[in-house]
């Protein structure tokens, strides 16, 4: 709306009917002029780009391109990512009535004009609807010489889209497990950082991370369950719990079976069990620690141990970074959190 000067009070124009690409669609080009390809255009005389990943997943749980890693509340639609060439934002919704557990069910991506490259392109993506083209219907960048520098592919039908955007060096990966979607992109530095007015650009959940009156405080959850017994607080929640609940010793077992390491793509897995019981969200963490090991840079990071919480006065909350003591601290604080969420 900001970049075609749009009024806030309507009219609004409906939006247009999706169609099939026509034939002889331009993604058959395979010429693309030089700026299309990041690598040769951006990085001629310079060392191989550093490339970045951020993932949204679960009941969400939020890696951000400096390998932080939170679990966030966020209801309603956030900007994951803004910057000069494209945004990302997703609506996440409540997993049952009135609960505080969310999970992403709907995303959208804009790929903005570039040069002689794409037009502008709009992805969408909603809960049980994984299209395998933009909403204009074509499956690459339009009319423009380089139009096949931004290809959609479809891996499975229904459940995993690759978006390759070549020419900024990013690649996008939507799936939808279970009812819900999950976001993955590897992009590198430079565009990240690609923001003209840091002052008034805001949000950017990817490279700040989730507001700190978003952000879940295992510690203040800790504490809480040290100071009240479980059975006060559950007849405090107001909550609803899930319809299934799981055992900690269950949910335990179904993530141990996916995610045999102990880092926090599996206390994720564990976490979201106890707060939904959906089972689906073991493929969740699955998949998104799948498209870490692919789209990540650097293989030393592609297991994290410490949960990262901004607090007023330090850094990131000093939790131990082996994952045994992590998990063992956090056993008694999981088997209450249905009640919290």
């Amino acid at each position: 709306m900001s970049q075609h000067n749009c009024s806030k009070d309507g009219p609004t124009s409906q939006p247009r009917l999706r169609t099939l690409p026509p034939a002889g669609d331009s993604q058959e080009r395979s010429d693309s002029p030089e700026i299309c390809h990041y690598e040769k255009s951006f990085h001629k005389h310079s060392a191989t780009p550093n490339y970045t990943h951020c993932g949204l997943f679960g009941d969400p749980h939020l890696r951000t391109f400096t390998d932080r890693f939170q679990t966030c509340k966020v209801q309603g639609a956030w900007p994951l990512i803004d910057n000069n060439y494209l945004n990302v934002q997703v609506t996440n919704t409540p997993v049952l009535p009135g609960s505080a557990a969310t999970a992403t069910s709907k995303l959208t991506i804009i790929f903005k004009n570039f040069q002689e490259c794409v037009d502008q392109k709009v992805y969408q993506a909603e809960m049980d609807e994984l299209p395998a083209a933009f909403v204009d219907g074509s499956k690459n960048g339009g009319d423009k010489h380089g139009a096949n520098s931004l290809k959609i592919t479809e891996k499975v039908s229904g459940q995993h889209v690759e978006i390759q955007a070549k020419y900024i060096g990013t690649t996008i990966v939507v799936r939808q497990v279970g009812r819900y979607l999950t976001f993955a992109v590897r992009m590198p530095e430079e565009v990240v950082n690609a923001v003209e007015d840091w002052d008034s650009q805001g949000l950017y959940l990817c490279l700040r991370g989730c507001p700190l009156n978003q952000q879940i405080d295992f510690q203040a959850f800790h504490t809480n369950a040290e100071g009240t017994g479980a059975r006060r607080l559950a007849a405090a929640s107001p909550a609803p719990t899930a319809p299934e609940t799981f055992p900690y010793e269950t949910a335990v077992a179904k993530c141990k079976e996916k995610l045999p390491v102990e880092d926090l793509y599996y206390q994720a897995c564990v976490f979201d069990l106890l707060t939904t019981g959906d089972v689906n969200f073991t493929l969740a963490a699955y998949y998104a620690l799948e498209d870490v090991k692919m789209l990540h840079s650097n293989k030393d990071k592609l297991h994290l141990y410490e949960r990262t919480r901004d607090l007023p006065g330090r850094a990131a909350a000093g939790l131990p970074l082996a994952p045994r003591p992590l998990l063992g601290a956090l056993v008694p604080l999981l088997a209450l959190l249905p009640v919290f969420c």
